[in-house]
């Protein structure tokens, strides 16, 4: 995905719908036309690369599913909540740049799945506890980030599109804010 400035969540899922994402089909399917775009023929048990929306409406329809690395599950949300545990609260930890539309998904599915089973609900409370608990993590250090002087390309190649916007955002008004707070005014007003 191309670094595109972003101006809302909409904006950065609509870049995501429109991904490329690898999928594993699972039954042989002749060529099919969704929404004006021709996609396939499938061949059972073979790996093909597709735009996530499209990947949605196979597996939708039973003929895919996602490879396993491209899903995000509570192991994966786990290994990212404690990666960012241990960052020091200047480092940010290094996300996929479509984790947040992941995470959406992830969470929308869980929630499904735990009103059709309601014994899923465990998954679903942990799951959201753990997404809550890494967006707060990183909002603090973003707002340190925002903060301080202005930071590396390094640093901010940590964040991701969404990160980046509340970023530039705030460091925009917390620089202004600063500059109105230390102007001096002529005639000896301080």
């Amino acid at each position: 995905m191309s670094a595109e400035p972003l101006t809302s969540i909409g904006d950065a899922d609509f870049l995501f719908k429109n991904t490329p994402v690898k999928i594993m089909v699972n039954r042989n399917c002749p060529e099919i036309e969704l929404a004006g775009l021709k996609v396939g023929p499938f061949q059972e048990g073979k790996e093909y690369e597709v735009r996530f929306w499209i990947a949605q409406e196979l597996k939708r329809a039973g003929i895919a599913r996602f490879r396993e690395e491209e899903m995000l599950d509570l192991v994966k949300l786990n290994k990212i909540h404690w990666k960012e545990r241990v960052q020091a609260s200047q480092q940010v930890a290094s996300l996929p740049e479509d984790f947040y539309p992941r995470l959406r998904r992830y969470l929308a599915d869980l929630k499904s799945g735990a009103i059709k089973k309601p014994e899923k609900m465990r998954d679903y409370e942990k799951a959201r506890r753990l997404s809550r608990d890494i967006i707060n993590l990183r909002l603090k250090k973003i707002v340190s980030l925002a903060s301080s002087p202005a930071q590396t390309n390094q640093i901010l190649g940590s964040l991701t599109r969404e990160e980046r916007v509340v970023y530039e955002r705030l460091y925009g008004i917390i620089s202004e804010w600063r500059a109105k707070i230390l102007k001096i005014k002529g005639g000896g007003e301080s």
